[in-house]
């Protein structure tokens, strides 16, 4: 692969780490969390988002100026905005710590956040390992792994927001706490989207 090929496949690198470094924040933030700190966390979160989407945007401008690329632009142009809605919904996930002014952390959302740190780092190696989907045999597992940890995630998801209850009794926050279990439940989602994505690019090209 020519020097100019490998650029894409190091720019969806980069992507994939400034996701990591956003649910690795998202961690650090609710094992110390504190609502007084929210405002200064969601600024620094956002610096993450924000440098997330300036290469998302660089991948855009060189897919456009391009005369060949590696495979189908399109293809290359939606694998690049599923990266980063992963991160945008990381994102999503402590603005709503924010708007709904949760107090406490219930320990299950903690966890929820570990295991989307995992998950971004495992969708992090599969995107290290697209370079060589023209031999795809471990691709092709790292993303029968990242759709078993999404179905994890899921049956994670469905026992988190049965426990609810036991940490609050009041309606609304309830309804608060519901809304960040699917928030989070759809980044896990957002990852497996990735693998599907980058999957079906391989099938076209090989």
């Amino acid at each position: 692969m020519n020097k100019a090929d490998r650029v894409y496949f190091e720019d969806f690198n980069k992507m994939a780490e400034h996701c990591c470094s956003a649910a690795d924040y998202l961690v650090r933030c609710l094992n110390d969390y504190s609502l007084q700190n929210i405002t200064e966390m969601l600024q620094t979160m956002h610096e993450y988002e924000t440098t997330a989407d300036k290469k998302k945007d660089e991948m855009y401008t060189a897919l456009a100026r391009a005369f060949v690329t590696p495979v189908d632009r399109e293809d290359m142009a939606v694998i690049s905005h599923n990266i980063d809605e992963v991160t945008d919904t990381v994102e999503e996930i402590l603005q709503c710590f924010y708007m709904d002014k949760i107090e406490q952390v219930q320990p299950s959302a903690l966890q929820f956040a570990k295991r989307l740190l995992e998950c971004c780092n495992l969708m992090r190696i599969m995107i290290n390992e697209f370079i060589n989907f023209k031999k795809p045999a471990k691709l092709y597992n790292l993303i029968a792994d990242l759709k078993r940890y999404q179905e994890d995630c899921e049956h994670f998801y469905l026992d988190a927001v049965g426990d609810i209850p036991k940490y609050c009794s009041d309606v609304l926050q309830i309804v608060y706490w519901r809304e960040i279990y699917a928030k989070m439940m759809y980044c896990a989602v957002a990852c497996e989207h990735v693998g599907d994505s980058i999957e079906l690019t391989v099938i076209k090209n090989t």
